[in-house]
């Protein structure tokens, strides 16, 4: 039973992103879509573009994109699906620099 109400909260923790970044891009959507609507075939209309209700939804789409891409990233990387130029650096194979002022060897 505890394994069942871990795996639903990872599920909530995965939907919750998934709709803010679907209500920003709806946001944007309709504030473009108010805009060229609104404007039609009337160049000298006076109706202003929606700057908040734009940047409202580029804030929400972006982190809830970001959250989602950060995520599928890092199950990724630790599950070894990632190309060579996103693995971890080892330890050993990462050289440390040598201090300045000393003699090398």
């Amino acid at each position: 039973m505890k394994l069942m109400l871990s795996r639903f909260v990872a599920i909530i923790l995965l939907v919750i992103p998934g709709i803010t970044a679907m209500i920003g891009f709806l946001k944007i959507k309709d504030s473009l879509f108010d805009y060229m609507s609104a404007h039609g075939d009337d160049a000298l209309s006076r109706i202003t573009f929606d700057w908040l209700n734009f940047g409202l939804g580029v804030v929400l789409f972006a982190a809830g994109a970001g959250f989602l891409g950060g995520w599928i990233f890092f199950r990724d990387r630790k599950r070894n699906y990632v190309g060579p130029r996103f693995r971890k650096k080892e330890a050993s194979a990462v050289k440390e620099p040598k201090p300045a002022g000393i003699p090398h060897d």
